[in-house]
Protein backbone atom coordinates (compact mmCIF):
# COMPACT_ATOMS: atom_id res chain seq x y z
CA UNK A 1 0.00 0.00 0.00
CA UNK A 2 1.08 3.03 -0.79
CA UNK A 3 1.22 5.75 2.03
CA UNK A 4 -1.84 8.92 1.26
CA UNK A 5 -0.29 12.06 -0.68
CA UNK A 6 0.14 14.48 2.66
CA UNK A 7 -2.02 17.75 2.60
CA UNK A 8 0.44 19.32 4.28
CA UNK A 9 4.40 18.84 3.26
CA UNK A 10 6.53 21.45 4.73
CA UNK A 11 10.20 20.57 3.57
CA UNK A 12 13.77 22.39 4.84
CA UNK A 13 11.64 25.51 5.33
CA UNK A 14 13.67 28.58 6.65
CA UNK A 15 12.06 31.93 7.90
CA UNK A 16 13.64 35.12 8.79
CA UNK A 17 12.85 38.63 10.58
CA UNK A 18 15.69 40.44 9.72
CA UNK A 19 18.89 38.95 11.09
CA UNK A 20 16.73 36.52 13.62
CA UNK A 21 15.88 33.10 12.11
CA UNK A 22 12.55 31.86 13.28
CA UNK A 23 12.10 28.83 11.36
CA UNK A 24 15.45 26.72 10.98
CA UNK A 25 15.00 23.79 8.70
CA UNK A 26 11.75 22.66 9.15
CA UNK A 27 10.15 19.39 7.83
CA UNK A 28 6.80 18.32 8.62
CA UNK A 29 4.36 16.27 6.94
CA UNK A 30 0.73 15.78 7.86
CA UNK A 31 -1.94 13.66 6.13
CA UNK A 32 -5.87 14.06 5.60
CA UNK A 33 -7.60 13.52 9.10
CA UNK A 34 -4.21 13.45 10.81
CA UNK A 35 -4.41 15.72 14.39
CA UNK A 36 -1.71 17.24 15.26
CA UNK A 37 -0.35 19.16 18.33
CA UNK A 38 2.67 21.55 18.50
CA UNK A 39 4.25 22.66 21.87
CA UNK A 40 7.62 24.85 22.98
CA UNK A 41 8.44 27.49 25.03
CA UNK A 42 7.44 30.92 23.80
CA UNK A 43 9.45 32.36 21.12
CA UNK A 44 10.30 28.62 19.57
CA UNK A 45 8.55 29.22 16.49
CA UNK A 46 5.65 27.22 16.61
CA UNK A 47 3.04 30.34 15.69
CA UNK A 48 5.60 31.36 13.08
CA UNK A 49 5.37 27.75 11.65
CA UNK A 50 1.82 27.54 11.05
CA UNK A 51 1.73 31.34 9.73
CA UNK A 52 3.92 29.92 7.40
CA UNK A 53 0.89 27.21 6.58
CA UNK A 54 -1.44 29.89 5.35
CA UNK A 55 1.21 32.35 4.18
CA UNK A 56 0.53 34.79 6.53
CA UNK A 57 3.99 34.77 6.97
CA UNK A 58 6.09 34.28 3.73
CA UNK A 59 8.84 31.67 4.32
CA UNK A 60 12.30 32.39 2.81
CA UNK A 61 13.91 29.37 2.26
CA UNK A 62 12.25 25.80 1.47
CA UNK A 63 9.07 24.44 -0.22
CA UNK A 64 5.40 24.56 1.44
CA UNK A 65 2.65 22.32 -0.68
CA UNK A 66 -0.66 22.62 0.72
CA UNK A 67 -2.86 19.86 -0.86
CA UNK A 68 -0.59 19.49 -4.28
CA UNK A 69 -0.14 23.36 -4.27
CA UNK A 70 2.98 24.83 -3.89
CA UNK A 71 2.97 28.38 -1.85
CA UNK A 72 4.39 30.66 -4.02
CA UNK A 73 3.48 34.28 -4.74
CA UNK A 74 1.02 33.80 -7.23
CA UNK A 75 -2.04 35.01 -5.86
CA UNK A 76 -4.52 32.22 -7.57
CA UNK A 77 -2.74 29.65 -6.12
CA UNK A 78 -2.60 31.65 -2.58
CA UNK A 79 -6.05 32.12 -2.85
CA UNK A 80 -7.27 28.79 -3.59
CA UNK A 81 -4.89 27.28 -0.58
CA UNK A 82 -6.80 30.24 1.98
CA UNK A 83 -9.88 28.87 0.84
CA UNK A 84 -8.62 25.41 1.95
CA UNK A 85 -7.11 26.23 5.15
CA UNK A 86 -9.12 27.43 8.03
CA UNK A 87 -7.12 29.62 11.16
CA UNK A 88 -8.29 30.08 14.35
CA UNK A 89 -5.88 33.05 16.48
CA UNK A 90 -5.22 33.22 19.70
CA UNK A 91 -7.27 37.21 19.80
CA UNK A 92 -10.45 36.10 18.08
CA UNK A 93 -10.45 38.50 15.09
CA UNK A 94 -14.07 39.04 14.92
CA UNK A 95 -15.40 41.99 13.52
CA UNK A 96 -16.79 44.19 16.07
CA UNK A 97 -19.20 45.88 13.89
CA UNK A 98 -21.13 43.08 12.92
CA UNK A 99 -23.28 40.42 14.30
CA UNK A 100 -22.46 37.02 15.11
CA UNK A 101 -24.58 36.01 12.11
CA UNK A 102 -23.15 38.45 9.78
CA UNK A 103 -19.22 37.46 10.97
CA UNK A 104 -19.51 33.54 9.57
CA UNK A 105 -21.51 34.93 6.33
CA UNK A 106 -18.99 37.31 4.87
CA UNK A 107 -15.90 35.42 3.96
CA UNK A 108 -18.87 32.98 2.67
CA UNK A 109 -20.38 35.46 0.60
CA UNK A 110 -17.10 37.41 -0.54
CA UNK A 111 -14.37 34.25 -0.75
CA UNK A 112 -16.73 31.41 -1.40
CA UNK A 113 -19.52 33.32 -3.50
CA UNK A 114 -22.49 31.52 -1.35
CA UNK A 115 -25.82 33.44 -1.79
CA UNK A 116 -27.08 34.95 1.07
CA UNK A 117 -29.58 33.11 2.23
CA UNK A 118 -27.36 29.43 1.51
CA UNK A 119 -24.18 31.43 4.00
CA UNK A 120 -27.32 32.25 7.09
CA UNK A 121 -28.01 28.40 6.91
CA UNK A 122 -24.25 27.56 6.94
CA UNK A 123 -23.51 29.98 9.66
CA UNK A 124 -26.60 28.72 11.79
CA UNK A 125 -25.26 24.89 11.09
CA UNK A 126 -22.07 25.67 12.20
CA UNK A 127 -23.51 28.05 15.12
CA UNK A 128 -25.56 24.91 16.90
CA UNK A 129 -22.24 22.77 15.90
CA UNK A 130 -20.53 24.98 18.67
CA UNK A 131 -23.35 25.04 21.08
CA UNK A 132 -24.27 28.93 20.56
CA UNK A 133 -26.97 29.77 18.29
CA UNK A 134 -28.76 31.53 20.56
CA UNK A 135 -25.99 33.96 20.00
CA UNK A 136 -26.14 34.87 16.53
CA UNK A 137 -28.09 37.98 16.68
CA UNK A 138 -25.54 39.72 18.80
CA UNK A 139 -22.25 41.71 18.49
CA UNK A 140 -19.03 40.14 19.81
CA UNK A 141 -18.49 42.79 23.13
CA UNK A 142 -21.50 41.16 24.36
CA UNK A 143 -19.99 37.49 23.95
CA UNK A 144 -17.58 35.74 26.70
CA UNK A 145 -14.01 35.21 25.23
CA UNK A 146 -15.01 31.44 25.49
CA UNK A 147 -18.01 32.43 23.23
CA UNK A 148 -16.39 34.72 20.88
CA UNK A 149 -13.47 31.58 20.32
CA UNK A 150 -16.04 29.04 19.69
CA UNK A 151 -17.58 31.48 17.52
CA UNK A 152 -14.07 32.11 15.70
CA UNK A 153 -14.16 28.31 15.35
CA UNK A 154 -17.65 28.22 13.72
CA UNK A 155 -16.41 30.95 11.33
CA UNK A 156 -13.70 29.18 9.97
CA UNK A 157 -15.78 25.91 9.50
CA UNK A 158 -18.33 27.66 7.63
CA UNK A 159 -15.44 28.10 5.10
CA UNK A 160 -15.54 23.92 5.09
CA UNK A 161 -11.59 23.66 5.20
CA UNK A 162 -9.34 20.77 4.59
CA UNK A 163 -7.45 21.40 7.33
CA UNK A 164 -7.76 23.92 10.30
CA UNK A 165 -4.81 25.92 12.25
CA UNK A 166 -5.20 26.45 16.07
CA UNK A 167 -2.55 29.35 17.19
CA UNK A 168 -2.98 29.20 21.26
CA UNK A 169 -7.05 29.14 20.79
CA UNK A 170 -7.24 29.08 25.02
CA UNK A 171 -4.40 31.37 26.05
CA UNK A 172 -6.17 34.85 26.04
CA UNK A 173 -9.43 32.81 27.93
CA UNK A 174 -9.93 32.86 31.61
CA UNK A 175 -9.19 29.20 32.99
CA UNK A 176 -12.98 28.40 33.38
CA UNK A 177 -13.89 29.31 29.58
CA UNK A 178 -10.83 27.26 28.74
CA UNK A 179 -12.80 23.84 28.67
CA UNK A 180 -15.52 25.38 26.94
CA UNK A 181 -13.56 25.75 23.44
CA UNK A 182 -11.51 22.67 24.79
CA UNK A 183 -14.17 20.36 24.22
CA UNK A 184 -15.21 21.94 20.80
CA UNK A 185 -12.09 20.87 19.67
CA UNK A 186 -12.12 17.72 20.63
CA UNK A 187 -15.31 17.39 18.90
CA UNK A 188 -13.88 18.43 15.45
CA UNK A 189 -10.98 16.07 15.97
CA UNK A 190 -13.73 13.23 16.86
CA UNK A 191 -14.97 13.83 13.57
CA UNK A 192 -12.16 13.27 11.46
CA UNK A 193 -10.37 17.19 11.08
CA UNK A 194 -7.57 17.29 10.25
CA UNK A 195 -5.54 20.20 12.28
CA UNK A 196 -2.62 21.82 13.47
CA UNK A 197 -2.82 23.29 16.89
CA UNK A 198 -0.28 25.16 18.89
CA UNK A 199 -1.09 24.99 22.65
CA UNK A 200 0.39 24.36 25.82
CA UNK A 201 -3.28 22.14 27.37
CA UNK A 202 -1.26 18.97 27.67
CA UNK A 203 -4.37 16.95 28.81
CA UNK A 204 -5.65 18.00 24.86
CA UNK A 205 -2.55 16.41 23.38
CA UNK A 206 -2.80 13.38 25.44
CA UNK A 207 -6.08 12.64 24.36
CA UNK A 208 -6.73 14.35 20.93
CA UNK A 209 -3.25 14.14 19.27
CA UNK A 210 -2.04 11.61 16.49
CA UNK A 211 1.25 13.37 17.38
CA UNK A 212 3.13 15.70 19.55
CA UNK A 213 5.43 18.01 17.65
CA UNK A 214 7.83 19.85 20.63
CA UNK A 215 9.64 23.15 19.50
CA UNK A 216 12.38 25.05 20.21
CA UNK A 217 14.79 27.66 19.21
CA UNK A 218 13.13 27.59 15.66
CA UNK A 219 13.36 24.05 14.99
CA UNK A 220 11.83 20.91 15.28
CA UNK A 221 13.68 19.06 18.22
CA UNK A 222 11.43 15.86 18.33
CA UNK A 223 8.04 14.44 17.30
CA UNK A 224 6.12 11.37 18.76
CA UNK A 225 3.00 9.74 19.76
CA UNK A 226 1.27 11.27 22.50
CA UNK A 227 2.13 8.14 24.64
CA UNK A 228 5.92 8.25 23.78
CA UNK A 229 6.38 11.63 23.62
CA UNK A 230 4.64 12.00 27.47
CA UNK A 231 6.45 8.92 28.79
CA UNK A 232 9.89 8.87 27.45
CA UNK A 233 10.96 11.84 25.61
CA UNK A 234 14.69 11.72 23.53
CA UNK A 235 15.76 15.10 24.15
CA UNK A 236 16.61 16.88 27.24
CA UNK A 237 15.24 20.31 26.28
CA UNK A 238 11.89 18.42 25.31
CA UNK A 239 12.30 16.95 29.51
CA UNK A 240 13.15 20.24 30.55
CA UNK A 241 10.13 21.67 29.19
CA UNK A 242 7.58 19.12 29.92
CA UNK A 243 8.93 19.03 33.83
CA UNK A 244 8.30 22.36 33.71
CA UNK A 245 4.45 22.42 32.20
CA UNK A 246 3.64 19.42 33.68
CA UNK A 247 4.80 20.77 37.49
CA UNK A 248 1.50 23.52 37.23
Amino acid sequence: MTSPQPLILMQNVDKHFGSFQALKNINLSVTKGERIVVCGPSGSGKSTMIRCINRLEKHDGGTIIIDGIELTDDLKDLNAVRREVGMVFQSFNLFPHMTILNNLMLAQKLVRKTPKAEAREVAMHYLERVKIPEQADKYPIQLSGGQQQRVAIARALCMKPEVILFDEPTSALDPEMINEVLEVMVDLARDGMTMICVTHEMGFARSVADRVIFMDAGEIVEEAEPETFFSTPKSDRTKLFLSQILSH
